[in-house]
């Protein structure tokens, strides 16, 4: 029997099961993994740095820039980026990037399985990369490996690809989580660039698992926030809010020049008659004589961002820095090397609020650069909740949320208006796959079957002949679309299903053959069948599931009387609704200021879109 023959589905607000309780247990599990995993990611990053600039092993984060090598510290970036290049190419490719388009790509092409050693050698390289002087944040590796590890645990339980994907993605927002000591904003990243729903069955593991990495974050790197700043006031004048609108669009057009270089280089990089393997190379030696020209622009620069919220940079000192980050972070990112993009663009975000700083109302140190970091993440991640809710995290600045709120959001449309995609989706287009970034209801999902049924349609009786039967469908022009046909008993119950091809076949050749046999000998029984009051949605994915694309409709209750019949054709009436509510434009109420030309012009123009609709 069919799976709808149980009962008459129970519509709710929500799709959640009890199969969401062992994903939670696994998803903890993975965010108490995945905080141990940046607490190593990020002592290897110390302990490289000691090893590449100060010649010792230890931990210790120290900067680059500390160092006293002079001109070797050319060479060094090169030998890491020869590393790094090595261990692409004998060990994994999918080291190389920034992390994110990464694990979009395990999520979207590899039903969410992560190959164990990219685990290990993610963070290795990210390690190598930072430590030599890469101009990188450690989120995007972590991201990728805590997903990898996610996926790792996933494989070991018989689980759907649906369900790998959401441990997946617990395993990154966990690491992010207890990176940046960011726990929301982690969940919110998640939610708008990684997991591409939002259920509860998803959601809730995800959150519980960037909960767990934050807990133990307290414990391993400290509580946070990573860069704490005075508050600043909360009240703000009409002139400063103008000025954060500015000072998103000034961070839209920088975000869409940001994603425009780091394409540029990377195919740059591909006219080169080398293997990719040395690209990273050459990326490393631009890092290199970038760091001669500006040190701190070299690593993670955590220490960088604090002091340009703070207002501790001179105007020139600040201009350097962009012009040396954003050359040495584009070439290096366009070269295939392993570095996050998240580091790079809070500090080019808060250096260009630096820069603007002095043309804008004072509202109190560092609150321009503070706006500006915000509003950078949501132009070029395109992710503008995850921007906002990061900024304050970082900074535990709640007075700033109405100009965050406000700058992000120009941000956002700056680049969502110029740029089709993203820094973190161009990757994956490139390789010949779409991500979609916007989410919305179904129209499938809030329709009901009842609502776009046939009901007069053509139904036979069981007793009936097959070749009378052919001569009543071949006779009634409203089944020529029908192909498939009820067989009922008394009262119109469901005995089975003929379709037109076996009346045909089964059907008496000539008047001199056998008997045409009877409806109920030939007919499918049991058939699959839908119900007056289920969605469109569930219908569509038992049509897919079975691959028959019509269905008769029945009562609720048993026997099941047949009440019409639904097909593919009926499907689109909701697609048709729905494109009908984005694309056709009319005016309800007139404007009584508008000369009377203007509204019957008006009137009669809606008047010929609806008879031509």
């Amino acid at each position: 029997m069919p799976d709808t023959d149980a009962a008459p589905p129970r519509l709710g607000d929500f799709t959640a099961t009890s199969r969401i309780l062992p994903l939670c247990v696994l998803a903890i599990a993975i965010g108490a993994l995945s905080a141990y995993v940046a607490l190593a990611l990020l002592k290897l990053i110390g302990l490289f740095t000691n090893v590449f600039y100060f010649h010792r092993l230890s931990t210790d984060l120290l900067r680059p820039a500390d160092s006293t090598l002079g001109l070797w510290m050319v060479a060094v970036p090169v030998v890491g980026a020869l590393l790094i290049g090595l261990l692409a190419r004998f060990g994994s490719d999918r080291i190389r990037g920034h992390g994110i388009p990464e694990a979009l790509e395990a999520i979207l092409i590899r039903g969410s399985k992560v190959e164990p050693k990219v685990a290990i050698l993610k963070p290795l390289s990210a390690a190598i990369s930072i430590g030599s002087g890469g101009p990188f944040g450690s989120e995007g590796p972590i991201i990728m490996t805590g997903g990898a590890f996610g996926s790792i645990i996933a494989q070991f339980f018989k689980l759907t690809a649906a369900e790998r994907k959401t441990l997946l993605v617990a395993g990154a927002a966990a690491g992010m989580s207890a990176t940046f000591a960011s726990p929301i904003a982690a969940v919110m990243l998640a939610v708008e660039l990684l997991l591409f729903e939002w259920k509860p069955r998803s959601f809730v593991p995800v959150a519980l698992a960037s909960a767990t990495a934050m807990f133990l974050r307290r414990y391993l790197l400290g509580a946070g926030p990573l860069f704490p700043v005075p508050a600043h006031v909360a009240a703000i004048s009409p002139g400063a809010l103008a000025s954060c609108v500015l000072v998103g669009a000034c961070a839209g057009g920088l975000s869409a020049l940001l994603t425009y270089s780091v394409y540029a280089s990377e195919d740059f990089f591909k006219k080169l008659p080398i293997h990719w393997m040395w690209w990273p190379a050459i990326g490393g030696l631009v890092i290199g004589l970038g760091g001669l020209v500006f040190p701190r622009a070299l690593g993670v620069g955590y220490d960088v961002i604090e002091s340009l919220l703070n207002d501790q940079m001179p105007a020139k000192e600040i201009l350097l820095l962009i012009v040396v980050k954003w050359t040495i972070w584009a070439v290096a990112l366009g070269s295939g090397t392993s570095g996050g993009v998240l580091a790079p663009l809070l500090m080019m975000g808060a250096a260009l609020g630096g820069l603007l700083a002095p043309y804008l109302p004072n509202m109190g140190p560092g609150f321009w650069p503070l706006i500006s970091l915000g509003a950078i993440l949501g132009g070029t991640m395109r992710s503008p909740l995850t921007g906002i809710l990061f900024t304050l995290e970082l900074t535990h600045d709640l007075n700033a949320l109405l100009p965050v709120l406000v700058a992000v959001t120009t941000a956002h449309a700056f680049t969502v208006l110029v740029l089709r995609r993203s820094i973190l989706t161009e990757k994956v287009e490139r390789r010949g796959f779409h991500v979609s970034r916007e989410y919305s209801i179904d129209p499938l999902e809030v329709l009901f079957v009842k609502e776009v049924m046939q009901t007069d349609i053509l139904r036979f009786p069981g007793t009936q002949a097959a070749d009378d039967s052919l001569q009543r469908a071949d006779a009634d022009e409203k089944s020529h679309n029908q192909w498939s046909y009820p067989v009922v008993g008394d009262d119109d119950v469901l005995l089975g299903i003929v379709t037109l091809n076996m009346l045909r076949f089964r059907s008496r050749p000539t008047s001199g053959g056998p008997q045409a046999p009877s409806l109920l000998r030939i007919m499918h029984q049991d058939p699959l069948f839908a119900l007056p009051d289920e969605s469109l949605r569930s219908v569509v994915y038992r049509m897919a599931k079975s691959g028959i694309t019509r269905l008769p409709v029945v009562t609720p209750e048993s026997p099941r009387k047949v009440l019409g019949m639904i097909m593919l054709t009926d499907l689109l009436k909701a697609r048709a609704q729905h494109l009908e509510e984005e694309q056709r434009r009319e005016q309800i109420l007139p404007l009584p200021f508008l000369p009377a030309d203007v509204r019957t012009t008006r009137r009669y123009r809606a008047d010929r879109e609806k008879a031509g609709a």
